[in-house]
């Protein structure tokens, strides 16, 4: 089977490998981004906006559960697929023990830290009032679903390193339609304790995911299985090396939405916070499709080049970055387009939105971008390049950011918040793209040299 799928990676047209590949990695992103977009709607339609905004402002510290899972997911499904590759059952056999080892040890640290730092953190990001009330307790009950969260998510990395990204998506999609189900019935049910019925709805789920999961890898799964829980030296010390970059984006995402929060809240006070806390459900939730398609660039772009079939490599950048576009396009023309009635959505009342409307589009306007920079970042990766990829990522989300966003608004004010991150965007963009042609000549300069 596995050689079945090489052999389509290497023959098959790029654009049969894009559908092939990535529309149910697209699904099953979008399944995993419906939890944090469902929990906003329903909070703000059902508490309030404050309801809303206190599980908006408190996302960012979830980030260390994703980074978490992130780092042993990717590291582990990337040793997964070279074992595969070269035969070696012996290491695919230890590498859910070693997965589950990690998972236990750093859900166990994030959960005890998470429940004592949520104050601090809430305060930290300018949350006041009853906004930092409801997102303590939110966090609270969040943080107890930590194991839960993190070996489904690491676990579905590993089955999509399998190549089962249908039997990956499904397993998503059971928890998030059990989340959206429960999501209003148990927030109607708990009256005053609402916002704890929002969390509960979340770690239900989570619940559930991670028993399939597991009910997966010891009773269906015929390559990988769960020999004990052991952490081998091997094994994690791979992981380590390979999931940190993946890490650090998540952890980049965390200090860049604090950021957002503690100066929309700075400079235009509760409104302003209000405001960006639906605007970066949105902005989020639009995201997760291109990392989606770009997880379906990877095997492509990766087999291609380590086949040395350089041509391929460049037919599939074209059609994976013109997709991105395509794909991009699909939320950046509706919310620029019903940028009120999408604001309206999460429960924001009507005189914040006709006073943000403009700031959410100026925010929004060069998403469509966006397509062409996760392929790029996805490329470098691929090719086995990942400080450029980090280059990338770093300066968009620390080194160019951070200080546009202290710097900018002392000059422009208010109005600052809302232009720092596309004018950031715009610039790493651009130079993303400059290194991507340049990237690109090289491996046409590969291409002539091996036909001479």
């Amino acid at each position: 089977m596995k050689q079945d799928i090489k052999e389509q990676l290497l023959t098959k047209r790029p654009i049969d490998l894009l559908f092939q590949l990535s529309v149910p990695a697209v699904i099953g992103m979008i399944v995993i981004g419906l939890y944090p977009l469902m929990d906003g709607i329903f909070a703000g339609n059902i508490i309030g906006q404050n309801a809303m905004t206190a599980c908006s402002v408190a996302m960012p510290l979830t980030f260390f559960n994703s980074g978490i899972s992130t780092l042993i997911g990717m590291g582990s499904a990337s040793i997964l697929s070279r074992a595969l590759g070269k035969g070696d059952q012996k290491t695919v056999n230890k590498i859910m023990g070693n997965l589950i080892f990690w998972v236990i040890l750093f859900s166990s640290i994030i959960t005890v830290s998470g429940i004592l730092l949520a104050p601090h953190f809430l305060s930290m990001v300018g949350a006041t009032g009853e906004i930092k009330e409801l997102g303590i307790r939110y966090l609270r009950i969040i943080f107890l679903g930590s194991f839960f969260v993190n070996f489904t998510q690491s676990a579905n990395m590993v089955m999509r390193g399998e190549g089962l990204m249908k039997k990956a998506m499904m397993i998503m999609g059971l928890g998030a339609i059990l989340n959206i189900i429960l999501d209003p019935i148990l927030m109607t049910a708990m009256g005053d304790k609402a916002i704890e019925g929002a969390a509960l709805a979340t770690i239900t789920a989570q619940f559930v995911q991670a028993v399939a999961t597991l009910y997966y890898f010891k009773k269906k799964s015929k390559v990988v299985k769960i020999n004990g829980i052991k952490s081998d030296k091997k094994i994690y010390s791979e992981m380590f090396s390979v999931g940190l970059s993946a890490m650090m984006m998540q952890v980049l995402f965390m200090i860049q939405q604090t950021l957002l929060y503690k100066m929309a809240f700075k400079y235009g006070g509760e409104t302003n916070g209000i405001l960006m806390a639906a605007s970066l459900r949105v902005y989020a939730f639009s995201f997760i499709p291109l990392w989606g398609m770009s997880q379906g660039l990877q095997p492509v772009v990766g087999t291609n080049f380590g086949a040395k079939q350089y041509q391929r490599v460049k037919e599939a950048m074209k059609v994976f970055s013109i997709g991105g576009l395509i794909l991009a396009s699909i939320f950046w023309l509706p919310s620029l387009i019903l940028s009120g009635q999408i604001l309206s959505l999460f429960g924001v009342k009507p005189d914040i939105i006709a006073q943000g409307v403009n700031s959410f589009r100026l925010f929004y306007c060069v998403f469509i971008l966006y397509g062409v920079m996760v392929m790029t970042i996805t490329f470098f990766q691929s090719i086995g390049d990942g400080k450029k990829a980090g280059i990338i990522v770093m300066f968009r989300q620390l080194i160019l950011f951070v200080p546009a966003m202290l710097l900018l608004p002392k000059i422009f004010g208010v109005s600052a918040i809302w232009f720092t991150q596309p004018l950031v965007d715009f610039i790493m963009i651009s130079i993303g793209i400059l290194m991507l042609i340049n990237e690109l000549k090289k491996i046409g300069n590969l291409e002539n040299s091996q036909s001479a």
